[in-house]
């Protein structure tokens, strides 16, 4: 991975961008950088890359949302990302990279659908009490797609909203459910060997921008619109999971 001015071009905005995501709309739309970061460098780097900056993230927006979450809605969340952990670290182990970067951009292009058909009103997600099994699947598929792309807030973000959440518990349960994987994941990514010296000099380069983006993303979740937000979240991850996606079959 080589710390050029291309690669910082890409890597600053991806950086500010997952910063407003963590600090101020759920985690959701985080997993956008490291798609876009992976345009320009190999995706196993890129995701490598990001662990450290989200933890930073999370060290941030805990502090802003310190004991908000509502701890009783992330026991059996927590119980089903660890294998979900699991599976994702075999197989992304025991894939080459242009299957790296067609999973990364398909779960890109597949979040974005899911969400053009909830706000359709083509899937409705009811709301209620969450059975055992409906919080292990979700945490399950989330603990998977966070360990493959950092895609975990997806997942999450179904299981929370049919919870019917007040915004800012939300915000800050969703938070600190990702602390912990985030945690757990640095283990893993460690013993699989992901980080190099090139990583730590990027991570050292962007943890201030890592910080500032966070901090932003505090101050939108109270004066921005989620609406806008999300919707350029949208268009961003639409393309990029399409040029992944190309890159990856061609």
């Amino acid at each position: 991975m080589e710390l050029d001015l291309t690669f910082y071009l890409f890597a600053i905005p991806a950086v500010v961008f997952a910063g407003i995501s963590k600090g101020g709309f759920a985690n959701g739309p985080t997993f956008a950088a490291a798609p876009f970061i992976a345009l320009v460098v190999p995706p196993t780097q890129a995701v490598a890359l990001m662990l450290p900056i989200l933890m930073v993230m999370d060290a941030t927006a805990l502090r802003a949302y310190w004991r908000r979450w509502k701890w009783s809605e992330l026991k059996l969340l927590l119980i089903g990302a660890l294998p979900g952990l699991a599976i994702g670290a075999f197989l992304f182990r025991s894939i080459n990279e242009d299957i790296v970067r067609l999973v990364i951009g398909a779960i890109a292009v597949g979040f974005v659908a899911f969400q053009i058909t909830v706000g359709r009103g083509w899937i409705t997600l009811g709301k209620g009490k969450a059975t055992p099994v409906s919080a292990l699947f979700w945490g399950c598929l989330s603990g998977f797609g966070s360990l493959v792309s950092h895609a975990g807030g997806p997942p999450s973000a179904v299981y929370f909203l049919r919870r019917n959440l007040e915004k800012t518990v939300f915000q800050a349960t969703s938070v600190l459910f990702f602390a912990v994987i985030n945690a757990l994941k640095f283990g893993i990514y460690l013993a699989m060997g992901l980080f190099t010296l090139s990583t730590v000099k990027a991570v050292v380069t962007l943890t201030p921008i890592a910080i500032l983006g966070t901090l932003l993303g505090v101050w939108a979740h109270q004066h921005v619109p989620s609406w806008l937000f999300f919707r350029l979240a949208y268009i961003f991850l639409t393309l990029t999971g399409l040029k992944l996606i190309f890159d990856a079959l061609t």
